[in-house]
């Protein structure tokens, strides 16, 4: 691979391709194309997720003299349909006092609609809910089009509306006392994709690398995700032709951005031969011209000491620390692989994530190719191993983080 070639594969996946559109299927028969052409066998897997298209959605408040104002707004896809008028509360805290205000309220909350947050304002009464994102310093007005994960809902929709947050501000400010929201969707069954490649080694047991190749609904995805695509197909690059111990498999994850649901997926369905997977490398946004890398290591300390030394004798500069990240990693680790992520994280200043702002502009050819150099020299090392020394054990720490993460259990307050 080579500058050329990167800002090829940059210029022709610039554009917004969410999970379970027409355009992340063309992305994924894109990266597959890739891998053919590079001589090594690929093929897409399909998994089924939950769509839906928001016909109309409207947010209405009132200040307490009765005037009233029609705010720009999105429907949360999969909170269902209907309208609904009630008081209005921001909401600042997530506490048990400041929960105990919102009964038969539409709430503004500062935070997004996670599991346990979703299932508090449920046990509190929320009528409807409010959220909001963007910065109020940014000259767009963009809005970016949320969903109410069906792993959050758990079959209990509530109706809710995402704003800018110029717009949220500005309700606060005018005092609003009341609120109504109209949302129209339609519920449907849709299908993403995950891509697989495969350099078989010389025995059954194989190293998995991942990254997500889907974007949110307003990012054409660059840095977030096909970095660390571009991260495999440099790895695939750089090790192919070559005979190796451990099998490399690389998974190009579709629908990350929805709660990992490519990962997920594919740990479903491949779960008879995890046992077979001794780690998983996992890239989620490399190559920005500024920012330190990084590595999350779900795994033993000892797998962190490791890449530490690794890096340090490359004259690499790293940053490192042993948990969940929240990236595809995570489900190869709830499922007892060890798992480790590498990323190299931008400043808010130089590069973000999620928005507008997330293009080809922002990152260095140069970097993206460094980035995928020593990551494929990393995963060389363990794919020559004669026996791959990560202990096949996920701490308890980790696993109580991950508990944390996927919401199967409330993270203790200090």
């Amino acid at each position: 691979m080579n500058k050329k070639q990167v800002r090829q594969i940059l210029k022709d996946t610039d554009f917004i391709h969410t999970s379970g559109s027409p355009e992340e299927l063309k992305v994924a028969e894109y990266l597959k194309a890739r891998c053919e052409e590079r001589g090594v066998k690929a093929w897409l897997e399909s998994f089924p997720v939950e769509m839906a298209e928001v016909r109309h959605a409207k947010l209405t408040v009132k200040d307490a003299a009765g005037r009233e104002q029609e705010i720009p707004c999105e429907g949360y896809r999969l909170c269902g349909s209907g309208s609904i008028e009630a008081p209005f509360i921001y909401l600042p805290n997530t506490d048990p006092a400041s929960l105990s205000q919102i009964r038969g309220k539409i709430v503004l909350l500062d935070g997004g609609v996670g599991i346990f947050t979703y299932q508090d304002l449920l046990k509190g009464g929320a009528a409807g809910i409010i959220t909001y994102d963007g910065n109020v310093h940014y000259a767009d007005r963009d809005i970016d089009k949320k969903e109410l994960r069906p792993y959050v809902a758990q079959g209990k929709k509530t109706l809710a509306v995402n704003v800018n947050a110029k717009d949220a501000v500005a309700v606060v400010k005018a005092g609003a006392v009341s609120a109504k929201i109209e949302v129209e969707q339609e519920e449907s069954a849709g299908e993403s994709h995950n891509v697989i490649a495969e350099l078989p080694g010389e025995s059954d047991e194989w190293i998995v690398l991942s990254a997500h190749l889907d974007t949110t609904p307003l990012s054409r995805g660059s840095y977030d995700n096909m970095t660390g695509c571009l991260g495999l197909l440099c790895v695939l690059d750089a090790l192919k032709g070559k005979k190796h111990r451990y099998g490399l498999r690389f998974v190009f994850c579709g629908s990350e951005e929805r709660g990992l649901l490519g990962s997920k997926a594919y740990a479903a369905a491949h779960e008879a031969e995890l046992e077979k997977i001794a780690l998983n490398i996992n890239l989620d946004m490399i190559g920005t011209y500024m920012g330190k890398f990084i590595t999350c290591v779900s795994a033993e300390d000892a797998l962190l000491g490791f890449i530490r030394y690794f890096a340090s004798i490359r004259g690499w500069g790293l940053d490192g620390r042993v948990g969940v990240y929240s990236s595809d990693s995570t489900p190869f680790a709830d499922k007892g692989v060890p798992a480790l992520s590498f990323a190299r994280i931008a400043g808010p200043a130089q590069a973000t994530i999620h928005n507008r702002y997330d293009t080809p502009a922002v990152l260095s050819d140069e970097q993206i190719l460094k980035d995928s150099a020593f990551i494929a020299a990393f995963t060389e090392t363990m794919a020559d191993a004669v026996k791959c020394p990560v202990k096949r054990e996920i701490p308890e720490k980790v696993k109580g983080d991950l508990d944390n993460y996927l919401g199967r259990k409330r993270k203790e307050q200090p």
